[in-house]
Formats: C-alpha cells, sequence, structure tokens
C-alpha cells in the first residue's frame, strides 16, 4: 500500500524556536533537523513527509493578510504532489490564519490542518512533537477536507476556533461547535459534527488588506467613540455587543449606523459571548440595531467574522451580496 504524503510548511512559531541570547527566536532549519532525528516520525504507520521553512520565519503577531496569501498560495502550488498538508503556525493568531485560509481555498477535498506548540519543539515538555505526529497522522490515516486546527488532542474546524488559554496546553476551544475528532486512546469523531462536503478543483481567492474597525460595547461607552472609527475610511465594523446581541438604543448611536450603511460600510454584530449566537430580534435593543442596517454575524467567532469580512470586501462583489454572504455559511463558519 502506498504511503499518503504530507506537506508541512513551517511558517514559523513557537513549534520551531531555539533559545538565543536574546530569547526564544525562530532559527533557520533547526525545526528539520530535530523532526528528522525524531525516530517516531519514522514509525511506519506514519506517513512520508517534507518540510518546507518559510524564508522568513515570524512571530505569528506579525503575521497579515498578505502572509495568509503566501500560505494559500503555498498549498496551491503543491496540491496535486501531496495528499494532505501540515501548516506550521504561532498560537497567537492561529485562529485567525486557520479562518483566512477556510475562505480562500474554495473546493478543497484534502486536510489542511493548523498547529503548532506553547513550548518549543526541542525543549523539556514539549507540546510541539505531540501536536504534529497527531497532525500529520490525522492528515494522513483520518483524512478531512477542510481547514482544521488541531491542538491539545482535538482536531477543530479552523473557522470555529478562539485562542482561550494564554499558557495552558489546552490553548484552543471551538465554543459552538464540538471537535471533528477527538485524539485519546482511540480516535473519535463527535457525533451529529459532519466534515464539509467539497469537490474540486481547488480554487484560491486572494485576501488583500482591509481597513475593519472592531470595537466592544462596554456600560456607558460614548457613541463618539464608534463615531470616530466610523469617520476613519472603515469598509466594515465588528461590533461585539452585549448578551445576544443587544446594545444601547440611543438616538444617535443608531443614527450612526444607518448613515455607515448609507455609506456601504458593513456593521457586524457579534455576541462578546464566547458560546450562543445573535439574535436581534429577541429583544428591543437588539430589534432596535437590526433596523438600523446592522447585519447578524450569529455564532460566528471574531476571527472568522474577520477574516470573512477581508474574503469578502477582496472579492469582486457588491455592496449588497456582500451583506448576504456575510449571514451565509460558506465554508462552517456558522450554524444553520
Amino acid at each position: 500500500m502506498t504511503k499518503k504524503r504530507i506537506y508541512i510548511a513551517y511558517t514559523g512559531g513557537t513549534i520551531g524556536m531555539q533559545k538565543t541570547d536574546q530569547g526564544y527566536a525562530p532559527t533557520a532549519g533547526f525545526l528539520t533537523q530535530r523532526v528528522k532525528a525524531n525516530p517516531e516520525f519514522q514509525r511506519p504507520e506514519m506517513p512520508e513527509f517534507a518540510i518546507t521553512e518559510y524564508s522568513d520565519l515570524m512571530d505569528s503577531a506579525n503575521m497579515t493578510p498578505q502572509d495568509w496569501q503566501i500560505i494559500a498560495d503555498d498549498i496551491r502550488d503543491h496540491y496535486d504532489q501531496f495528499d494532505g498538508f501540515v501548516i506550521l503556525h504561532g498560537t497567537d493568531t492561529m485562529a485567525f490564519t486557520a479562518s483566512a485560509l477556510s475562505f480562500m481555498l474554495e473546493g478543497l477535498t484534502k486536510p489542511v490542518v493548523v498547529t503548532g506548540s506553547q513550548i518549543p519543539f526541542a525543549e523539556l515538555r514539549s507540546d510541539g512533537q505531540h501536536n504534529l505526529l497527531n497532525a500529520l497522522y490525522l492528515a494522513a490515516s483520518h483524512p478531512v477536507g477542510e481547514v482544521c486546527l488541531f491542538f491539545n488532542n482535538k482536531l477543530f474546524r479552523g473557522n470555529r476556533t478562539t485562542k482561550v488559554h494564554a499558557d495552558g496546553f489546552d490553548a484552543f476551544d471551538s465554543p459552538n461547535l464540538p471537535p471533528l475528532l477527538e485524539a485519546g486512546i482511540h480516535i473519535k469523531p463527535s457525533p451529529g459534527v459532519q466534515a464539509l462536503a467539497a469537490s474540486g478543483p481547488l480554487k484560491v481567492h486572494p485576501i488583500t488588506p482591509q481597513p475593519i474597525g472592531v470595537v466592544t460595547l462596554y456600560p456607558g461607552i460614548d457613541s463618539t467613540v464608534i463615531g470616530n472609527i466610523l469617520k476613519q475610511p472603515v469598509k466594515a465594523l465588528i461590533l461585539l455587543s452585549f448578551g445576544v446581541g443587544n446594545a444601547p438604543q440611543r438616538p444617535e448611536l443608531l443614527q450612526l449606523f444607518r448613515d455607515a450603511r448609507d455609506r456601504e460600510v458593513i456593521v457586524v454584530n457579534l455576541t462578546q459571548c464566547l458560546q450562543g449566537k445573535v439574535n436581534m430580534a429577541g429583544y428591543a435593543t437588539g430589534n432596535a440595531l437590526s433596523r438600523a442596517g446592522v447585519i447578524s454575524g450569529f455564532d460566528m467567532t471574531t476571527e472568522a467574522a474577520l477574516a470573512k469580512l477581508h474574503f469578502l470586501l477582496s472579492q469582486p462583489m457588491s455592496f449588497q451580496q456582500r451583506l448576504d454572504a456575510m449571514e451565509m455559511s460558506l465554508r462552517g463558519e456558522l450554524s444553520d
């Protein structure tokens, strides 16, 4: 039986860092050397793999939409030569990258697994070996044809994830969708969670940097705070509101949103809560937002909504088409 071939792209991040006089930093060639020298990765059950280290290894805090494009193009360029892909990435913005890739890669039928670690691969007690080993194994033996994020024994849909722990091994969660798979003693799919169904050929959509604002509501927030953001040349605003999508029902605030709609600025309502979804029909305060032209983000994460806005604003679409697409599930990013 022919072994599966998996392409590993190391973009940077903690997993491949080495201790230096200035602290931990990505070092060219170091991760590849350590992985190839580790006998666990050469076991007969493991797939064949090739590692590419990006020339500009980076801390993921420096990740930009241009870097999302580099990763997506890299997958496209190697798509026909490999059976799956593992993207090694820093944890700080991993959920943003996984979300962005999900929208960029249309027609994906092969697994793209984004992973990394909280402790460098070469250090004692590192979670890097475990995460990479499992990501490789799952990509080959339990392939899911979508962009996923693997961390601490759980394979999540990438655009449903958010980082929930700054320095723990259980760093990621998918608040509104159970994991696709859990890798315990046995590898078990979650009941009732269906992988996305797609058919090729793969189409890689472009993403370009877009001016998008994000504001978190708090009790007593002055309307001028939001007004000042909307005075900037933003094309969209993510509003992190209370509960099921409620905001202060102040005339001047609602007028700001009406004016934004008239200028074709997309205003998306997301909940600050970790779980649950926006329902602007439930309370008068939420209903007032809807009448002012604010659209619902339902149960999307902030990371998914931001990546989706970047994606839609980068495509040749009308304002109304973008509004409609934001409230539709394109890649399983929101619940029906």
